[in-house]
């Protein structure tokens, strides 16, 4: 039987050969795949025909990717895997080249893919293409965000020493502003990354955190977490959660951000963090979306 590894495999090795035509066929008819993290809006399509049409019109019209530094996560599902892997990015547009992160989280079921949720970098995508102008424009004309119903924090968490009860008190405690304790939660040496925020330093301590946390706390968001999804790696050390920020900034401007963390969590603390963020989103909210393009630019 073919499984969500061998699949993910096909797709990579299609992808990076350019054979764009054949990769439908890696999914089933009434697949589903999700890009929470597209400009200007979450992106969602249905069926093999349009996956079919995403790939020959669109992606392979633009760029030549090639994927490397792959890291897949086998999880307790054994329909679910999540790959963390990297491009080279080449626009058909400009011959340039740039460095990209990815994140998906693929569920295979008969030897089809059935349901993916791809993270991509769209800002180094649109600045290697030279299409940075076009995000501003597009969240300036993007419609409201669709109102989704929030869920409510668990009656009890998991244990504080698990990487379930760690994760849980990551985001709540973003959601319930308790800044100053989430600096705890991590190892004295850590390494929390940020792959989707240009020029974000790697957090190697409690101090670097703090300073971090404060930045949060400083910026006044009101937010609430929902649709919080975990998946447990079969290794006991590793869990990555989907979750979604959906909150107001501090001038009432309504933001959605859509996370994927993948954390390692060692004797209850965070050694390793990989935060892929919305950061799109959150800085067309608060009007600093010029600034994280030049950034991207530096």
């Amino acid at each position: 039987m073919t499984t969500p590894r061998d699949l993910f495999d096909q797709l990579s090795s299609g992808i990076t050969d350019g054979r764009f035509a054949d990769l439908a066929q890696l999914y089933a008819e009434d697949t589903v795949v999700e890009h929470p993290t597209a400009v200007p809006r979450p992106g969602r399509m249905e069926g093999r025909a349009a996956v079919h049409d995403r790939f020959v019109s669109g992606l392979g019209q633009t760029l030549r990717l090639k994927r490397h530094d792959v890291t897949v996560h086998e999880t307790a599902d054994p329909e679910v895997i999540v790959a963390e892997y990297q491009y080279t990015a080449e626009s058909r547009k400009t011959g340039r080249t740039t460095e990209t992160a990815n994140i998906q989280v693929l569920r295979a079921r008969d030897g089809l893919l059935t349901h993916t949720r791809d993270y991509h970098d769209y800002l180094r995508l649109a600045a290697v293409q030279d299409a940075t102008a076009g995000l501003v424009e597009a969240y300036a004309q993007a419609p409201a965000y669709e109102s989704r119903p929030i869920a409510p924090h668990p009656a009890e968490l998991f244990p504080p020493n698990s990487r379930e009860g760690v994760f849980q008190r990551v985001v709540f405690g973003v959601a319930d502003g308790r800044w100053s304790e989430l600096p705890d939660l991590y190892a004295a040496k850590t390494d929390v990354r940020h792959p989707f925020l240009p020029g974000a330093p790697v957090l190697r301590t409690r101090d670097d955190l703090r300073t971090h946390f404060a930045a949060g706390a400083a910026a006044a968001f009101r937010i609430e977490v929902t649709d919080l999804v975990l998946h447990l790696s079969t290794d006991p050390e590793v869990i990555i959660g989907e979750s979604t920020y959906v909150g107001e900034t501090s001038s009432g401007t309504p933001f959605q951000v859509n996370n994927i963390f993948a954390m390692r969590i060692r004797d209850g603390q965070i050694v390793e963090s990989r935060d892929y963020g919305d950061h799109l989103a959150l800085a067309a909210a608060t009007g600093r979306l010029p600034e994280l393009i030049a950034r991207v630019a530096e």
